[in-house]
Formats: structure tokens, C-alpha cells, sequence
């Protein structure tokens, strides 16, 4: 018996669209939790830990669908995310929020990738980059819906709502799935790398905890900080060995022995380092150099939602076209563009530049991603098209997370060296008039000249990491030469990748 195919999209849309949603629509509400659950200072982890979990779980729970199947594996995803959609609504303190915020981390970390897995297994190459196309839209969609959902949520109602309001549409989608998702692959003897998945996730958990509190939270130099990092990398280590050994690997390492899935990954990867940066740094822009308020800076956002909705669309559909490295190759030109831009600004561009750099910058992230989800998922059977489409999703997500702390680290350096070189100008900064310079309400009451300094400071750290961006884009549009010129097709069976 065939899927449903439409009520299957459908679900997968809903269930992609909750993911997705997750971040712009806490991102609205955080000061209304803070200002009810205290502890301001760690904010940072209601996100982090969110992110965290969800990079871990991706891979893992991507091999369990090529296990268990897809349903299932949805299904278990889906009640994770829902059950820490509910505990988050009944946090009596930042502490329950963030640990419940990492249970729907782990939800979410095997709804994405099995989301994707699933449009790859109901449907052809011929549509299945037009259908993607639609699932990565989605992602633009909840950057404009929800800051406005979030906003309506918070001031009328209850910002634990913004959790609360998962479970109907959740329920909703897994009855969906359940109902009308026939599986049609063989699934595989089962054989659970245990020690796999334990040693990737203390040695990823330990890095990515370290990538993210290093030089933030703690200093790069704390013992405690220079074990975990000893941890894991030996895990690591550890785990690549296991690999090698185990008949049924969670991540099987022979899949990056594919050129094209390879190249697919190591661009997204790229681009969203790219991604995180324009995300934080041209708010960070907006408020800080042009001096704007918090709600227009972070409008500044939306054209990228936009772009990236269109993009995406368009993409899935360009691909057939043209192919899939010709459609990554426009996405990625106008990544470049988007870049070279930035990295040409001071504190005398007009502000509407930012808006038109993040619509153009949207459009090739719709491009790049499509293709890059759609190339991984075509080289590979049923058999393996869960774990391929996770590592892809993993590897994007490892790009945020690697990009966000190398990008802070140079911003970091970056103030630091101006004020050292600038002496007599710098010599009265100190880190409450950087926060002055970043509320619009206490301008007032800072200097005209300092004032001025402090946005110079801030603007040359800002392009520094904009010319980074630049340099990262064209690596990119090297490795996308890599990528299929035209349909791709399956590089073999499992025992044949094996052997390649």
C-alpha cells in the first residue's frame, strides 16, 4: 500500500515548521521570561542548550531511521519534542527551562532529518528537489511568523503559551504520519553501535559545551575548559576507531568517500557559518553603529526570511533545470555578493543596505541548501538516505556552532586590538558604555566623542569578520565545482560504498 502522499507533506511541513519556529519565537520572548524567571546571565543557554542537543541528536537518531524506519523514528522524535514543549511551559526557573529546553532539543534534533528523509523516500528526483524546496522554505516562513507570533503570544496572553501551542499541531502531524505513512524500503537487520553513539556524544557534547562557553561564559584558559577539550577530542578519536569496526556504524564513514555527498556537506557547512554570522552581526550593526532600536534591528532580519522562502522555491525548481551545481553556484554568487558588500561598509552607510544585502543573501541560502539536502539524499538508497540526510543537517548545524565562537573570538580580539591601538581615544571605554551604545535610550548620556569611537570600534571588529565571510564564500564556490553537473544518481549499495 502507497503513502498519502499529500497528507505526508503536509505533516512533515507541520512538523518542520514547529523546529523551525522554535528559535525566532522564543527569541521574542526571552525578556518577558527573564524578567519572571530571573537569572538574566544565563539567557544565553535557554538557546545553547536547545542548539546543543539537537546537533547531538541529529546523526544519531538519523541512523535509528534507517534501523527502525521512519515512522517510528518520527514518531519517538515528535513525542520527545512535544513532552519538553510542555515541561518548558511549566518551568518555575531558568535552571527547568534550559534542561527542558534541551529535551526538545533532542526531539527536534530527530524530527529535522527525519522530516527530510522521509520527503526523499515518498517521493522521485524529479520532484523531490520541488518538494524540498517547499520543507526549506518553511525555515523562511517561521523567521517572518515567529517574532509576530511570539510578540501576540507574550503581550496578550502567556509567554508560556509559545511552548504550550506546540502540542495541538504536533499531535496533529504524528496521527497524520501514523495514519497515512506506509514504509516501502527493507529495513536492515537491527544492530545498535552503542559504543558509537556513546563516545560521539560525550566527545561532541564536551566540544560543542566548549565552543560555546569558551572565552563567554569561562575563559579559554580554564582547566576545567582545557579537559573537556582534551575529552573530545580523544572521543572523537575513539569514536572514528569504533567506526572502522562495527558492522552496522552510526555514522558511516564510507558515505564521505562519495565526492559528491563530501563536497554537498563541506558547503553547507560553509554556508552556515556564513548564516550565523549575518544573523547575530548585522542586528549587532544596526543597533550598535546606526543606532537603532532592538525591534528595528531585529526587523532586519525578515528580508533574509523572505529571500529564503523565495529562494528556496525557486531553487528546487531551477535544479531540474539547469542542475544541481549550476543552481548552488547562483545561490552561492549571491552569498558572495552579500559579502563583498558587508565588507565594504563603515559608519557612513545608510541602513538600508542591510535589508537588501539579507534579501539577496536569503535568496542564495534557498538555493545552496536545497541542493545540498537534495544531492545527499539522491546518491544514496533507502538504506542509508536517513543517516546521509542527517549528516548533512549535522554538519550545518556543526557550521553555526564552530562559526559563532570563531567568529566572537576575532570580534573579541578585534575591540580589543583597536583599543590598545588607539590609546588615548580608548582609554576611558570600558563595557558599560558599550551597553550604553547599545540601548538607544541612554545615547544621551554618552559623550558625542566617545560616542563616535565606540561605533568606530565596533564597526571595524564587524567588518573584519564581514571580509572573513567573503574569503569563506569563495571557498565555497570552489568546492560546489564538486558538486554533480546533473541528476544525481545512487553511488551504489551500502556494501558497494563500503568497498569505494
Amino acid at each position: 500500500m502507497m503513502s498519502n502522499r499529500k497528507k505526508v507533506t503536509l505533516a512533515m511541513l507541520i512538523a518542520t515548521f514547529l523546529a523551525a519556529i522554535e528559535v525566532t519565537v522564543v527569541s521574542t520572548a526571552i525578556p518577558r521570561i527573564a524578567s519572571e524567571l530571573g537569572e538574566i546571565q544565563h539567557i544565553s543557554w535557554v538557546f545553547a542548550s536547545y542548539l546543543l542537543t539537537s546537533t547531538v541528536a541529529t546523526p544519531i537518531f538519523g541512523k535509528l531511521a534507517d534501523l527502525f524506519g521512519r515512522r517510528r523514528n518520527f514518531v519517538w522524535g515528535a513525542v520527545i519534542f512535544l513532552s519538553g514543549s510542555m515541561l518548558s511551559g511549566t518551568a518555575q526557573s531558568m535552571q527547568q527551562l534550559i534542561w527542558f529546553r534541551a529535551v526538545q532539543g533532542i526531539g527536534a534534533g530527530a524530527i529535522m532529518p527525519t522530516t527530510f528523509t522521509i520527503i526523499g523516500d515518498i517521493y522521485p528526483y524529479e520532484e523531490r528537489a520541488k518538494v524540498q524546496g517547499w520543507i526549506s522554505s518553511v525555515w523562511g516562513l517561521s523567521g517572518l511568523i515567529g517574532p509576530l507570533v511570539g510578540g501576540f503570544l507574550v503581550d496578550y496572553v502567556s509567554w508560556r503559551w509559545i511552548f504550550y501551542l506546540n502540542l495541538p499541531f504536533g499531535f496533529v502531524s504524528v496521527v497524520m504520519v501514523l495514519l497515512f505513512l506506509k514504509e516501502e524500503g527493507k529495513l536492515q537487520r537491527i544492530k545498535i553501535d552503542y559504543w558509537g553513539i556513546i563516545t560521539f556524544s560525550i566527545a561532541v557534547t564536551s566540544l560543542l559545551y566548549v565552543l560555546s562557553a569558551g572565552g563567554v561564559v569561562v575563559p579559554w584558559n580554564t582547566p576545567y575548559l582545557i579537559g573537556l577539550m582534551v575529552l573530545g577530542a580523544a572521543g572523537l578519536v575513539l569514536f572514528f576507531w569504533i567506526e572502522t569496526k562495527v558492522s552496522e556504524p552510526m555514522l558511516p564513514l564510507h558515505l564521505f568517500r562519495v565526492p559528491a555527498i563530501l563536497m554537498a556537506n563541506m558547503v553547507g557547512f560553509l554556508a552556515s557559518s556564513i548564516l550565523i554570522a549575518l544573523n547575530v552581526y548585522l542586528p549587532f550593526w544596526m543597533q550598535g553603529v546606526i543606532g537603532r532600536g532592538a525591534t528595528e534591528s531585529g526587523l532586519v532580519l525578515l528580508p533574509m526570511s523572505l529571500g529564503w522562502l523565495f529562494g528556496a522555491i525557486i531553487g528546487g525548481r531551477l535544479m531540474l533545470k539547469t542542475g544541481p551545481r549550476q543552481t548552488a553556484l547562483y545561490g552561492m554568487i549571491f552569498i558572495l555578493a552579500g559579502t563583498i558588500i558587508l565588507g565594504k561598509m563603515d559608519t557612513d552607510t545608510p541602513a538600508w543596505i542591510l535589508p537588501v544585502v539579507m534579501l539577496v543573501s536569503g535568496l542564495g541560502f534557498g538555493f545552496v541548501m536545497t541542493v545540498c539536502t537534495v544531492i545527499v539524499q539522491s546518491m544514496v538508497g533507502w538504506n542509508l538516505r536517513g543517516v546521509a540526510t542527517a549528516s548533512n543537517t549535522f554538519l550545518r548545524s556543526l557550521g553555526q556552532t564552530v562559526g559563532i565562537a570563531v567568529f566572537g573570538t576575532l570580534f573579541n580580539h578585534s575591540m580589543i586590538e583597536y583599543v590598545m591601538a588607539h590609546p588615548q581615544e580608548g582609554k576611558s571605554v570600558a563595557i558599560a558604555d558599550v551597553n550604553r551604545l547599545l540601548n538607544p535610550h541612554h545615547l544621551s548620556s554618552v559623550p558625542e566623542q566617545l560616542l563616535n569611537y565606540m561605533r568606530e570600534a565596533l564597526a571595524l571588529s564587524m567588518q573584519h569578520i564581514f571580509i572573513i565571510l567573503t574569503g569563506i564564500a569563495i571557498v565555497a564556490i570552489c568546492l560546489v565545482s564538486g558538486l554533480p553537473r546533473s541528476k544525481p544518481e545512487p553511488a551504489g549499495t551500502p556494501s558497494e560504498l563500503e568497498r569505494a
